[in-house]
């Protein structure tokens, strides 16, 4: 028989746009898993899925299965049976986990030594007879987040499910789920084109789905969105604002969906633009438009769900309620504007940080103190440091200004313009606006090294205060985002250009008084150390997805370098000394291990250089006591690959020690001066890594 076609659907209530997204790449799969199980081959899968729905169309489903013979090699026969030829419970295990009696087990020679066979038949299967558990099953599947019941049912989805289509070729596959019965008809678009609408076989589905006015495909729509966005453009002489994850709900909120020019009040072009963007990207979805110079233009993109015949309709209903948000923000903005941006710091009291670290009105007097500490360490100007300690104690100010409480998005950016409106300094206010940043990994540091204190400072005191309240991450769970902003103090710390050059463990020891100070009661030295061993895993992270060596890692670290700026351009020079003199490092890792495990630490370093009897020997002592004069000096300057090279410098006397001297001698005295200098050999590594870690195993 002709291999066939099939179409199913799950027909529901508008589902949750991000939730359909996820959904959507994970369907093909869950569907072929499921056909797999059962033994199904299938040709070409395609999934398509919609606000309304969730469907498949699988090609070249075959009529029938194959038969399939599957043969298992068990125990030996000697265990699987006993004496008097009864199952063990070996065989009895065996042939449960292989879906078999045991009764049918086989023996089969193998070698001389007889073995317990399990050979698992499966005859041919008519796959229509199969299809209705098989899709049923997908339905139970899908995983979403948040799924609810609906009536009296209490089968479980996303959204109430309001209809299945289920065809093979022509034939209906008799599918019952939730106290519906698959059929052959769908529905169109909700007001376009409701239906029903028949599908006379499979192979028509999509087509019939095209001719209701529905775009089954979320890369279509989004081709469709992005393509009329630019007719658009092109029309208006504007520039669309598309972020990625407005544009991935959009695309899930409209079947067929119409893209529309819409206009607002020039009046609004006045409130910051970033409070004006944010009421129409993250509160109505509209796309704004700019001008060629980046400023707001005062027209927006709608994505339309309705009937494009009533486009002005449409455009009004949305320009009223865009209007009805901007006239909040503008009114917010006004009154916020009336009262400098220090009067509101004192309101911070009404707003709680954290149960047991209290306001944030009691984090803007920490901030400030961190703040001060890292402008000093920094050594910034007198007026770049007055600047920084400013700006940390108006940086949280605007969250209790009604345009924050109302758009809590630009909380930091409506910080700038209401300091700018208060008279601030120009770097305080651009120091106010930056200090959530970097928000996320790649987002831009702030620019400045006012900036970047405040923010690091902020940040900071977040991270210690939650370790001291014993909130800190556990596993995969980081309620607070506490790695996040580890990562935005390290990328802070280590920026090509304008790094804020400090110590940060200096910076936890000031974070960490200023609580002791306020009067939390924590184990201070228990807590800075989970702080810096919290800092020091996420710098390993990060070197890890820098593609740096585990081993170079695990080698700087093991040397005691606890300042995460120092070690992460240790692992940066070591990796480079590596990568530029292989042979070089892998030989010197290999002599270090050797010496490592040679070395008597009883006997200390203190060598009789009278007693060096063989050249070699000489020759090695020689070059540590350069070498450790030449590592000192490096380290004092911060010159970690000039140590490096200092190090590398000991391979060739090594390797000659190695290779003429007899380390463990008879004479005892002359063991134990050679030991005494595999000791101090090794101590010369001591500050810089531990290169046993790079030794090939």
């Amino acid at each position: 028989m002709a291999n066939k076609t099939l179409a199913f659907e799950i027909g529901t209530e508008e589902l949750p746009a991000f939730d359909l997204h996820a959904v959507t790449g994970k369907l093909e799969g869950l569907f072929r898993a499921a056909f797999d199980a059962e033994g199904i081959p299938v040709g070409a899968v395609e999934a398509y899925t919609t606000p309304r729905r969730l469907a498949v169309v699988a090609h070249d489903v075959p009529a029938r299965t194959e038969a399939t013979e599957e043969v298992f090699r068990g125990p030996a026969a000697k265990i699987a049976f006993d004496a008097e030829g009864n199952p063990t419970k070996a065989a009895l295990g065996f042939a449960r986990g292989k879906g078999v009696d045991a009764s049918s087990l086989e023996l089969r020679d193998e070698n001389g030594t007889q073995y317990v066979y399990a050979v698992r038949r499966t005859p041919e299967r008519d796959v229509v007879e199969l299809l209705p558990a098989v899709l049923e099953g997908v339905i139970g599947a899908v995983s979403w987040p948040k799924t609810q019941r609906w009536g009296s049912r209490s089968e479980q989805f996303s959204r109430p499910v309001r209809w299945l289509l289920a065809l093979f070729g022509e034939d209906v596959v008799p599918v019952a789920w939730a106290g519906l019965a698959a059929d052959r008809l769908t529905r169109g678009h909700r007001f376009l084109a409701p239906g029903p609408h028949a599908v006379a076989c499979a192979e028509e589905y999509v087509d019939v789905l095209r001719g209701a006015f529905v775009v089954p495909s979320e890369a279509e729509r989004e081709a469709i969105i992005r393509e009329q966005v630019r007719a658009a453009e092109e029309a208006t002489g504007l520039v669309a604002e598309l972020p990625a994850k407005i544009m991935e709900e959009v695309v899930n909120l409209a079947e067929y969906p119409t893209v529309m020019v819409g206009t607002f009040d020039e009046l609004f072009l006045a409130v910051p633009k970033e409070i004006t963007v944010d009421a129409m990207l993250v509160h109505q979805r509209y796309f704004p438009l700019f001008n060629a110079d980046g400023t707001l233009a005062n027209k927006f993109l709608i994505t339309s769900n309705g009937d494009p015949a009533f486009e002005a309709n449409i455009v009004d209903g949305n320009e009223r309620v865009v209007a009805a948000r901007l006239y909040d923000a503008k009114f917010f903005y006004d009154e916020d504007c009336k009262r400098p941006l220090a009067d509101y710091v004192e309101r911070l009291d009404e707003v709680v940080f954290q149960e047991s670290l209290g306001t944030m009105r009691a984090k803007a007097d920490r901030i400030v103190r961190v703040a001060t500490h890292l402008a000093a360490d920094a050594q910034l100007p007198a007026a770049d440091a007055a600047d920084a300690a400013r700006a940390a104690l108006l940086c949280k100010a605007d969250l209790v200004t009604g345009a924050v409480v109302e758009f809590t998005s630009v909380q930091g950016v409506m910080g700038y313009y209401y300091a700018l409106a208060s008279g601030e300094g120009e770097q305080v206010a651009r120091a106010i606006g930056d200090h959530y940043r970097p928000r996320f990994s790649g987002d831009e540091p702030p620019a400045s090294l006012v900036g970047k204190v405040v923010a690091t400072a902020d940040k900071l005191d977040t991270i210690c205060g939650l370790f001291a309240a014993g909130q800190g991450p556990t596993g995969s769970s980081d309620p607070f985002a506490l790695r996040r902003s580890a990562l935005g103090i390290m990328t802070m710390l280590l920026a090509e250009e304008g790094a804020l050059e400090v110590s940060l463990l200096s910076a936890v020891d000031a974070s960490l008084a200023a609580y002791a100070e306020a009067g939390l009661e924590f184990d201070r030295e228990a807590v800075r150390a989970e702080v810096v061993d919290f800092f020091v895993t996420r710098t390993k992270v990060m070197l890890r997805d820098a593609g740096m060596g585990a081993d170079a890692v695990d080698a700087v670290l093991a040397a005691g370098v606890q300042e995460p700026v120092e070690f992460v351009r240790r692992v940066r020079a070591l990796e480079v000394a590596r990568r530029a003199e292989r042979e070089t490092f892998d030989d010197l890792a290999t002599a270090f291990a050797r010496a490592n495990n040679l070395r008597d630490e009883a006997l200390g370093a203190d060598v009789d250089p009278a007693a060096l009897a063989d050249a070699a020997e000489r020759e090695l002592m020689d070059a540590v006591e350069a070498a450790e004069g030449a590592c000192a000096a490096a380290l004092e300057a911060d010159d970690y690959a000039a140590a490096l090279r200092a190090l590398a410098a000991l391979r060739a006397p090594v390797d000659r020690f190695f290779e003429d001297v007899m380390v463990m001698a008879d004479d005892e005295a002359l063991r134990a001066n050679r030991l005494r200098l595999l000791n101090r050999f090794v101590g010369v590594f001591a500050h810089v890594a531990d290169f046993g870690l790079m030794a090939k195993k």
